[in-house]
């Protein structure tokens, strides 16, 4: 019983090592800026958070969630573009069919043709900003996604993630996802 209990211990500590050895060698493949903020003990924690394999569990299904968000928004977006497109073929066809009922009064002709071209306008600016607002509600509902995956990943203790919006802390926690998701990859831990 007790050399089983040593043999778990000695493989949980090789697994520990090999993950550390694995993660000083990606952080040598960083900005020196990044490399500093990763020291020893702290590359060293996050080998240790890693050893049960639920990290590894929690950044797959944090993945998944992000995906499926992520066609969610690409598919609204698109039936978005096809209506844009849609309404302007229409404008299109009833601009084309009010110029050809000015063929037999073509005095009329340079104000319809000013009407179609403030009519046109118009709707390429409501559309513009249609597209313009909903592109913010994107970007909006992605740094939500990313302010709970901050909180999530702090809350079950993987060090270096907490919720913030600086950019040189978000790449240096997207910076440990990598390592994270490479180690996860490289020991087959989570399928």
């Amino acid at each position: 019983m007790e050399m089983e209990g040593e043999d778990l211990k000695k493989v949980k500590q090789d697994r520990h090592y090999a993950m550390l050895n694995d993660m000083q060698d990606m952080s040598r493949d960083l900005p020196w800026s990044f490399q500093q903020r990763l020291p020893y003990t702290t590359l060293s924690n996050l080998a240790s958070a890693l050893l049960d394999g639920t990290v590894f569990e929690i950044v797959q299904y944090l993945e998944e969630i992000q995906h499926m968000q992520e066609k969610k928004l690409l598919d609204q977006r698109s039936k978005l573009i096809n209506s844009v497109k849609a309404q302007k073929q229409e404008q299109a066809k009833l601009h084309q069919s009010q110029l050809l009922s000015c063929q037999n009064r073509p005095h009329h002709l340079p104000v319809v043709k000013a009407t179609n071209e403030r009519e046109k306008q118009a709707l390429d600016e409501r559309l513009q900003e249609e597209v313009q607002k909903f592109d913010e509600k994107i970007v909006l509902q992605l740094d939500q996604r990313a302010n709970e995956q901050q909180v999530t990943l702090q809350q079950s203790g993987v060090l270096g993630f907490f919720p913030t919006t600086n950019p040189q802390e978000i790449r240096l926690q997207m910076y440990l996802l990598e390592f994270i998701i490479k180690l996860r990859n490289k020991y087959h831990l989570v399928t």
